[in-house]
């Protein structure tokens, strides 16, 4: 099995009074890792709230029959919890009033978990997001020199946890995942009056990644209006399907203040989207596969490691641009992303604006360094 980066990380926080929520998109690997965390305990009770028994067993509203389901178990694990009425009462009573309990949840749709649990749990909980595989845990189990050989297939058939155990069938699963799993609990917990415009929307955010996004273009070009193109596009985020990478302005002259990209958190999936599996020697579109794959992995990674950068990109009116930047406190770093090693790059107009930052090129020669954290 191969080991989740944020899994010491749980562990580190056990019984400190709070529940631990595990949210990310569906077969990102949550029920896997649920499971994985106390494999030889005998203490353990799972829930998995898929199962209608196991949700009628939460459904308890008193304390005395919590107490009689939770038993002696020090861990109740419960697997799906969105699929629970009240999810986030239940959890604060369970958390209240059996501080000897630990309380470790997963949920698939950050909207429908995050809107009934933030309220009940303010101060009750801690928060962790699991994504496809991130290069370092690919990096960690199967050696860093196998891994570069697989770049390829990564910035084509992306990293779901599926794909990497079963590479031959890559686009077969892949098609499977996007169209029965992935948009589940948007249909589910949501009421799309038009969800044919869902797909058309993840088309055209397909075909635009690595590019400034207008909603008054998305709606122009799929016959519809900016409130629901912000509105699905909040909900693909909270699905953890996409994410949006916001404009870096200090409001210096001939900066834009206001602009976004769109990212998907997986290539493979975009690639199914657009229904394109062509080896990367042959498409005219690497350029931008390659930046979503580094920026969708290095998000990963800040997530993952808990390392607090906000993260942009930066563009003037005469389109003079860098691809990514991280700031932090007072510091700004700068990188442009390219595919060709050795293509040249300027940054005179940011570097005049910005003299103190920081700036680097990522390219296949580097990349991993920037997608690795080594201990410190």
């Amino acid at each position: 099995m191969i080991k989740r980066f944020i899994t010491s990380r749980i562990l580190n926080n056990l019984h400190k009074g709070k529940a631990i929520l595990i949210m990310g998109a569906r077969q990102s690997g949550k029920t896997t890792l649920l499971k994985g965390l106390f494999p030889a305990q005998q203490d353990v009770l799972y829930l998995n709230c898929d199962d209608l028994e196991d949700r009628n067993l939460l459904a308890a509203e008193t304390i005395s029959s919590m107490k009689k389901f939770a038993g002696k178990s020090k861990y109740i694990l419960i697997d799906e919890a969105q699929r629970v009425q009240n999810i986030g009462l239940k959890l604060k009573l369970l958390v209240d009033n059996f501080p000897e309990v630990q309380i470790i949840a997963t949920g698939s749709s950050s909207f429908e978990l995050s809107n009934q649990i933030m309220e009940p749990l303010t101060g009750r909980k801690y928060e962790f997001y699991l994504y496809p595989f991130a290069y370092q845990e690919l990096a960690d189990n199967f050696g860093a020199y196998r891994e570069r050989k697989e770049l390829a297939n990564r910035l084509i058939y992306g990293s779901y946890p599926d794909i990497v155990n079963h590479p031959s069938a890559a686009a077969t699963l892949l098609n499977h995942l996007v169209g029965s799993y992935l948009y589940k609990d948007i249909f589910t917990f949501q009421d799309l009056r038009k969800p044919e415009l869902l797909d058309r929307l993840l088309n055209a955010l397909a075909l635009q990644i690595g590019s400034e996004v207008s909603y008054n273009e998305l709606a122009q070009l799929i016959s519809t209006d900016q409130k629901t193109i912000q509105k699905y596009i909040q909900l693909l985020e909270q699905a953890y399907i996409i994410f949006r990478l916001p404009n870096y302005s200090t409001n210096q002259r001939n900066e834009i203040k206001r602009s976004r990209k769109i990212y998907f958190w997986d290539n493979g999936v975009r690639n199914c989207l657009i229904t394109d599996f062509r080896d990367i020697a042959v498409r005219d579109d690497i350029g931008k596969l390659w930046e979503n794959y580094i920026v969708s992995e290095r998000m990963k990674l800040l997530s993952n490691a808990g390392i607090l950068r906000k993260s942009y990109f930066w563009r003037n009116i005469h389109k003079s641009e860098i691809d990514y930047l991280e700031v932090y406190e007072d510091k700004i770093t700068a990188y442009e992303i390219k595919w060709n090693p050795r293509r040249n790059f300027k940054a005179t107009a940011f570097t005049s604006l910005y003299p103190q930052a920081g700036l680097f090129l990522i390219n296949p020669e580097n990349y991993s360094e920037f997608l690795y954290v080594f201990p410190q």
